[in-house]
């Protein structure tokens, strides 16, 4: 019996460690080739001497337990870099098949104090970062597709986060780019779909090194798997690398500790027609006041408050 990700070739960033790393053993348990990408940084924050080490080590164990791996330790903020680890993809393997997007790092502060170097590294690394493996990998699967005259396999699987649903006080940079991301993955959608590649994103929620402080007060669980397991996360994306899920195209899930949620888009909630050519300033007054006055600012969380986010 075949594996569902059988004969497929794919890239995961961010894969040395926390949530990369097992989605892309979970993504060659399945049967895929994979790069396995990680720029090597110690520190979270982005600092610390560049290594291939982590990358290595990940890719050594896929290879230890039978799959095929190979590493790269480029920076995808890169521009140049990125292109270069989609070509080693196509190099190593004939072809690409699966971009699963996940590398990031965290410079938390409040908006009033961060400075412009922690908003930009911030938004370079996930938003800039998934940009530029997507531009080129949608490149391949563009040129394929011309070449074959139809459709082409093709999966993207980005990472966004709940700090884009609840608006994570002290992370602005973080927020602003997962929610850019959410926006990334739907526009690109739509640009692929006619050649066979969907793109979707995921909101995981696991205990890694860039959530060390959010889950700092749950313990690990005395027995079984801890809820906050990336493990929880790696099927998910599994399954939105597989043929399986060939329907599912622009949309967010959100995962962890064995639930998932697709969360609806936006709907309008409430709506105001002016009884002129255009409102004015106390007929809005008159309309919207009373409508926000009328609500408990809980209801503003509601969707949050539903996927069991705890506001602070």
């Amino acid at each position: 019996m075949s594996l569902p990700l059988e004969g497929l070739a794919a890239i995961v960033t961010g894969a040395g460690r926390g949530l990369g790393r097992a989605e892309a053993l979970e993504l060659a348990r399945l049967g895929a080739a994979v790069v396995v990408n990680d720029h090597g940084r110690s520190g979270r924050d982005g600092s610390g001497e560049a290594s291939a080490g982590p990358a290595e080590q990940v890719a050594a164990e896929i290879r230890s337990a039978g799959g095929t791996a190979i590493a790269h330790a480029g920076d995808v903020s890169d521009f140049a870099q990125a292109r270069e680890l989609v070509e080693s993809a196509i190099d190593a393997f004939g072809k690409l098949d699966v971009l699963v997007n996940n590398a990031g790092i965290l410079r938390d502060r409040m908006v009033f104090s961060m400075t412009e170097d922690e908003w930009d590294s911030v938004v370079r690394v996930h938003l800039k970062g998934h940009f530029n493996t997507t531009r080129f990998a949608a490149a391949h699967w563009r040129a394929r597709s011309k070449a074959a005259g139809g459709p082409v396999y093709g999966r993207i699987v980005n990472t966004s986060s709940e700090a884009f649903l609840a608006g994570s006080a002290g992370q602005p940079n973080y927020a602003a780019a997962k929610g850019g991301i959410v926006g990334l993955t739907t526009s690109t959608a739509h640009a692929l779909a006619k050649y066979g590649v969907t793109a979707n994103v995921i909101c995981p929620r696991a205990r890694t090194r860039m959530t060390e402080d959010v889950f700092a007060g749950l313990g690990h669980p005395e027995e079984g798997l801890d809820p906050l397991a990336p493990e929880h996360v790696a099927p998910l994306v599994g399954y939105l690398a597989s043929p399986a899920a060939g329907r599912v195209n622009g949309q967010l899930l959100v995962a962890h500790g064995g639930m998932v949620a697709v969360v609806e888009r936006p709907r309008i909630r409430a709506k105001f027609d002016s009884k002129q050519e255009a409102f004015t300033y106390e007929e809005l007054d008159a309309a919207l006041t009373p409508h926000y006055a009328e609500r408990p600012v809980e209801e503003t969380f509601a969707a949050v408050e539903v996927l069991g986010l705890r506001r602070e």
